[in-house]
């Protein structure tokens, strides 16, 4: 598979940091509905298309900063389409790597939409908008570190399955290769 130009990697790969989990009792209003979803993915997104379990394509993503700067957050937003209803929860699962395996995974799992709309409640049709910060740790010898992200049912210790895995970069265990971001030095 020929891999697109570095600028769209950049752009495509910064997704851990803080998550904050906060959970909306009783499910999501419209207002919170409304600032969770958005109508038409913003043009200067990295375009995707990997389809998870069926259920939600992950239409494209942001990432702000387009280079990991050590001891500075980045900002990654992704947006889903809901294909179909979903019955469970699930986690959006981070995995920032070093390219090269010289540092540490850093995890950020979290809520979708800041804990505001979980899986259940997403509405086949919409697009759910998804924001957090990947954090690299001052110090860090990595010059490239790789995003993986994926659907994950924490009861289960499942992952949705990428339908169309032929189509888009994954490791065949349900990670997705958001992309491969450079590391300031």
């Amino acid at each position: 598979m020929r891999l697109p130009p570095p600028s769209v990697l950049l752009s495509s790969l910064l997704l851990l940091g803080s998550a904050c989990i906060v959970e909306a009792p009783g499910g999501a209003s419209e207002q919170e509905r409304r600032a969770a979803t958005v109508t038409q993915v913003p043009p200067l997104s990295v375009k995707n298309g990997a389809n998870l379990g069926g259920k939600v394509e992950l239409v494209g993503a942001t990432v702000q900063p387009g280079r990991l700067t050590p001891g500075e957050q980045a900002k990654v937003a992704l947006y889903f389409k809901v294909l179909q209803p979903m019955e469970d929860d699930y986690l959006i699962f981070v995995h920032v790597e070093d390219a090269d395996g010289r540092a540490e995974r850093i995890n950020v799992d979290h809520k979708p939409a800041g804990g505001m709309l979980p899986t259940s409640q997403w509405k086949p049709g919409e697009t759910v908008k998804d924001e957090f910060a990947i954090y690299v740790p001052p110090g860090t010898p990595a010059r490239t570190m790789n995003i993986w992200l994926g659907l994950w049912e924490p009861r289960t210790d499942s992952r949705l399955r990428i339908v169309n895995a032929n189509a888009v970069r994954n490791d065949g265990k349900g990670r997705l290769l958001l992309g491969q971001v450079p590391v300031a030095q």
